[in-house]
């Protein structure tokens, strides 16, 4: 057992000791402090929206599948209007860059007709896919339907906006179908003439002034 006088000179030589590092404590408490303050005044993290957006550029037309896509968080309140949340398996009506979100505007549907007022989407075949490939999304063209036995020609509709080009999928590549869908933004009005044009009628276009 210790006496007396060696406690003492124990409880000495840790004061000692203490005291020498009394500095480099008095740093390390101070800076413990300050981390806890910061830890305590952090903003909690903000809320998120997964975002559906483009993996890669895509082409007006594009047949969207899981790979075309990725989710990317966006701040709560910095998403933009109109997320497409079932964009799998939906046609893309305009060219969609790498990162950009898909929205429901971005999409061949009723959301598309949306944005021409006082028109309807309205997709019909042109029967020369070489010809359809000339169109592109925003052209403004009149359309033109021909006697098959080439006697008459007469124009169906004037002004139409070219709204969507939709790629050929397998099963229509299967099946044979020639030419190619165009999807037309055009008057209700016009509907049913325009449908009865694309199955009495040779179909063309040419381009509105």
């Amino acid at each position: 057992m210790l006496d007396r006088s060696q406690l003492a000179r124990r409880r000495r030589a840790v004061r000692r000791v203490v005291l020498s590092r009394r500095r480099p404590l008095a740093a390390l408490l101070a800076a413990a402090a300050v981390v806890a303050g910061l830890h305590e005044l952090r903003p909690p993290p903000p809320d998120v929206v997964a975002v559906l957006t483009a993996a890669r550029d895509l082409p007006a037309g594009t047949t969207l599948r899981e790979r075309d896509l990725m989710s990317v968080d966006y701040a709560s309140g910095t998403a933009p209007a109109g997320l497409a949340s079932d964009a799998v398996g939906r046609v893309l009506a305009g060219p969609v860059r790498a990162g950009e979100p898909v929205t429901d505007v971005r999409l061949v549907g009723g959301a598309l007709a949306a944005a021409y007022p006082a028109s309807v989407a309205i997709p019909v075949r042109m029967p020369d896919a070489g010809m359809a490939a000339l169109l592109r999304v925003g052209d403004r063209i009149d359309l033109v339907a021909a006697d098959p036995q080439g006697v008459t020609a007469r124009v169906v509709a004037s002004d139409l906006t070219v709204v969507a080009l939709p790629q050929p999928d397998e099963e229509a590549l299967a099946s044979g179908l020639p030419g190619r869908l165009v999807v037309l933004a055009a008057p209700e009005a016009l509907r049913e003439e325009m449908a009865q044009a694309a199955v009495t009628g040779f179909l063309t276009f040419t381009y509105a002034r």
